[in-house]
């Protein structure tokens, strides 16, 4: 697969993003208090290098099978660690990263769903489709997270 000058951008400019969102849950899991959400940072940090490692693979004319995981948001169910009547300071905290987490997401997420049309190749815009789809898991596993600790 040869891709366009055009195709080439775009998918250097979302592995720029999946590098920001690798090294924002790298930090982010350093900063957080509760050990759930510094757990649900490693993992998501995790599955972006997936995403920046599979947009490598396009660029060097391959395209990787996608899973199509449309159930990891639905199916994560965090324990809370604060409770809703507590404002402690780490929960705060904590609130801030998750809510900063959910908003790079929309974003992300936002880019893939516009940039999928720019490829001609059915194979990389379904997996774009499918990154896609995993930055909407990624928003509701955080947004999860913020529910049962009282933080939305």
């Amino acid at each position: 697969m040869v891709l366009k000058e055009k195709e080439k951008t775009t998918i250097e400019d979302l592995r720029t993003q999946e590098q920001s969102c690798i090294e924002k849950y790298h930090r982010y899991g350093q900063e957080a208090k509760d050990p759930v959400l510094r757990d649900l940072f490693g993992e998501l940090e995790k599955e972006e290098k997936e995403h920046y490692e599979s947009l490598g693979q396009v660029l060097s004319g391959s395209v990787p099978a996608c899973n199509c995981n449309d159930r990891e948001g639905a199916q994560y169910e965090p324990k809370a660690t604060y409770d809703s009547l507590t404002n402690s300071e780490d929960k705060q905290n904590d609130c801030f990263l998750a809510t900063d987490c959910i908003g790079t997401e929309k974003m992300v997420s936002g880019e893939y769903n516009s940039n999928v049309f720019v490829f001609e190749d059915t194979q990389v815009r379904k997996l774009l489709a499918d990154i896609q789809i995993e930055e909407q898991n990624h928003a509701e596993m955080l947004y999860k997270y913020k529910t049962v600790n009282g933080m939305s």
